[in-house]
């Protein structure tokens, strides 16, 4: 089952409160990652639904996710969860991701994100190799947009 952590930093121009709305504005990150569509809030700075469209490999997922933020501290941190099933090709994920923001002496924000994503069920037959590849892509799209977005110093 391929478990793999992941972590990286951005500095933006942008003041951590503009960084702050933007980043927990979960329908635009949403838009911000290729294989993520339909974002709905449920309950603001609480619950989201989104849904997970891919191919990887011979299988094509499609999976409901349920994203719940917790440890909320506005402007400085957020924990997210989400969780999501493909039953029809029987694989599930999972991602626990902490985003963290730090005021930078020129008036810009350091964007911290960390986690963890868990690939189960034949999808994670695939190998962690090609899952970890295709994780790597959706990070770099989230922080190339989180660039555009928010202005990269």
């Amino acid at each position: 089952m391929p478990r793999s952590e992941f972590g990286r930093e951005l500095a933006v121009s942008a003041a951590p409160s503009q960084a702050w709305a933007t980043l927990i504005d979960v329908p635009v990150l949403v838009s911000w990652i290729s294989v993520l569509e339909q974002a709905e809030e449920l309950a603001h700075l609480e619950r989201y639904s989104a849904v997970l469209l891919d191919r990887l490999g011979p299988f094509k997922l499609r999976a409901d996710l349920a994203i719940t933020l917790s440890d909320v501290r506005t402007e400085e941190h957020v924990t997210v969860h989400a969780e999501g099933e493909d039953r029809q090709v029987g694989s599930r994920l999972v991602v626990d991701a902490t985003l963290d923001l730090a005021p930078s002496g020129d008036g810009g924000t350091a964007v911290r994100v960390a986690g963890v994503y868990e690939v189960s069920g034949k999808v994670a037959a695939m190998g962690g190799g090609t899952i970890n590849k295709k994780a790597e892509k959706i990070i770099g799209e989230f922080f190339a947009n989180a660039e555009k977005a928010l202005g990269a110093t």
